[in-house]
């Protein structure tokens, strides 16, 4: 079994960790992906995820519940997954007020975040060669290209097996540092759908027409989720610093969805406010980073 790496804190930690990154997966253009890369979690995540095959299906067929639970890291994934589920009902309701109101001190705080969060993942690898510099620079370009895709107003309606596919390729984008699968939402035309019905879910107000959408898009989710994950755990295990290259990249890249300067507002409020929050947000990665680098083991890799 895995060393489990002790920066992963406590329970109330983990929670705490798993709404930050719900939060942030209900966000365009942020990625909770990266609040996992920050936290130290990353590695850990993505290997508990992975763990969900076969293996997993006989050990719970044959009854080995304390071999299952151990091989996903069962109370790690509970613990994280409410925290995360939380984060994103708890945003559901009010993050269409926050973009509409006041969406340049929004996107500000979350460049900020997102800003540090490219900085931390570049200490992260330990030698840059020229070709791992080509590669982040590649996926700059291509992050930036993506987040620059037109985006898809109002809730389109375009059948289960859409939706689904959306669920599988945005929870695909939420993993992955700097990539944001609300953006991928946004631009898919299903992120207004999507919140909206999380929020009749926190209202007590949902249909079970509205459960059962949900339900396949969670379906979706599930099934990005389990199959993408081995592939980032195998790319991580093998060749991670080049991995490690792509995702700073494409972090990089992302910042062009959170530019927080707004032509239409005063200029006070255009560049002052920002500015501060921009700055705050950067600070507080660079922090957390400190507060957390110096206990993580170099052997939190996955095997």
């Amino acid at each position: 079994m895995n060393r489990r790496p002790s920066t992963n804190g406590t329970r109330l930690g983990l929670l705490v960790g798993g709404v930050l990154m719900g939060v942030a997966d209900a966000i365009p253009g942020v990625s909770g992906g990266t609040v996992a890369m920050v936290l130290g979690i990353y590695d850990r995540l993505v290997t508990s995820i992975s763990r969900c095959d076969t293996s997993l299906v006989r050990s719970i067929v044959r009854g080995r519940w304390r071999e299952a639970s151990d091989r996903i890291d069962l109370a790690f994934l509970f613990t994280l997954g409410v925290g995360i589920a939380g984060g994103i009902l708890a945003l559901a309701s009010v993050m269409r007020v926050l973009l509409t109101s006041h969406p340049s001190l929004v996107n500000a705080v979350f460049f900020g975040l997102v800003a540090g969060s490219c900085v931390v993942v570049t200490r992260s690898v330990r030698a840059w060669t020229v070709p791992r510099v080509v590669l982040m620079v590649i996926a700059i370009n291509a992050s930036f290209v993506l987040v620059g895709f037109p985006q898809e107003d109002g809730q389109v309606d375009r059948g289960q097996l859409h939706l689904f596919c959306c669920g599988a390729v945005a929870i695909c984008a939420m993993i992955l540092p700097g990539v944001s699968g609300a953006f991928l939402m946004k631009v898919l035309g299903q992120y207004d759908r999507v919140i909206g019905m999380l929020s009749d879910v926190v209202h007590f107000q949902a249909t079970s027409e509205t459960l059962l959408t949900l339900g396949v898009f969670a379906c979706g989710c599930v099934f990005g989720l389990i199959s993408f994950s081995k592939l980032i755990r195998w790319l991580l295990a093998n060749v991670r610093e080049a991995t490690l290259a792509v995702l700073c990249g494409a972090m990089c890249g992302s910042l062009r969805a959170l530019w927080p300067f707004d032509s239409g507002e005063p200029a006070n409020v255009r560049i002052t406010g920002p500015v501060l929050l921009m700055v705050a947000g950067f600070a507080a990665v660079l922090l957390l980073d400190r507060l957390v680098r110096p206990t993580e083991p170099d052997s939190s890799r996955p095997s």
